[in-house]
């Protein structure tokens, strides 16, 4: 049996777009070995209903806890706001984090009583998740929320700058953009496909506009702040080594997969859930 402090830190997304939260959580956590699990036969999670993605959360999440994980990370945006309760009871006392509610604690906090725009996915935004977490933290703010499947669809095919992304996004911004009346003080990357727009956003909110939020930043953050806990011990030096795991499409993941996680992937193992 795996010593608790060298198991590894289990993550899963509905798809490539998990690999950002990966990336942070890699550079946060250099010496922590890593499983990751793309649900690529089933994506988009975002336009599944609540029951069907709490379903598939489910599955996924048992693949990585039989391979002996000490943690679990919900890369989806969508699953962390429908299935994250379930998750956290099913398979209890191991830990569990989403991204809601760290991005949410920090958009909170930049955006003082101003206006918050959150930009995901279909069922994440009329779930409401992310626009209940931000005003349970500031009560005063305005939350907007708008979903954006283009922007899923783009990322998944690699496109991540270029004119298309420039039209895609500055459609969903509209009304939102300094000097615009709208004009918000914080955007939230609220799907894990997104902070690949970061810097595309970001050339088209402007030096004196909005303060882009990446959900998957604050979310290694908080894993790293309970490494090393009671409860989650660290690695024992050494770095960290990855595996990646997919249901569908291996090869399309390997070569699409790399945008995300920002290095080369050499081998993806498929598997049936």
């Amino acid at each position: 049996m795996t010593e608790p402090a060298a198991a590894p830190i289990g993550v899963f997304d509905s798809g490539m777009g998990g690999l950002t939260v990966l990336r942070a959580l890699r550079a946060a956590l250099p010496g922590e070995d890593f499983l990751y699990l793309g649900d690529t036969a089933r994506l988009p999670y975002g336009t599944k209903s609540p029951d069907t993605v709490q379903r598939y959360a489910v599955q996924a999440a048992r693949i990585l806890v039989e391979r002996g994980i000490k943690a679990l990370v919900v890369a989806c945006n969508t699953a962390s706001a429908v299935a994250l309760d379930a998750l956290t009871e099913r398979y209890a006392p191991l830990p569990v984090f989403g991204v809601v509610e760290p991005g949410a604690e920090a958009a909170a906090a930049l955006s003082g009583r101003g206006r918050v725009l959150v930009l995901a996915t279909e069922s994440t935004v009329r779930g409401g998740a992310y626009q209940r977490a931000l005003l349970a933290r500031r009560p005063g703010l305005t939350v907007l929320a708008r979903p954006c499947p283009l922007l899923v669809a783009l990322a998944e095919e690699g496109r991540h700058a270029g004119p298309l992304v420039d039209l895609a996004l500055a459609d969903y911004l509209r009304g939102m953009l300094p000097g615009d009346r709208g004009a918000v003080s914080s955007v939230l990357l609220g799907c894990t496909h997104f902070p690949v727009f970061r810097p595309a956003l970001e050339a088209i909110l402007g030096r004196d506009g909005a303060t882009v939020v990446d959900s998957a930043e604050t979310t290694a953050a908080a894993l790293a702040r309970r490494v090393g806990g009671a409860d989650l011990p660290a690695a024992r030096g050494g770095a960290g080594r990855l595996s990646l795991l997919a249901t569908d499409g291996a090869e399309r993941f390997r070569r699409v997969g790399r945008y995300f996680l920002g290095e080369p992937i050499p081998s993806v193992e498929l598997v049936d859930l």
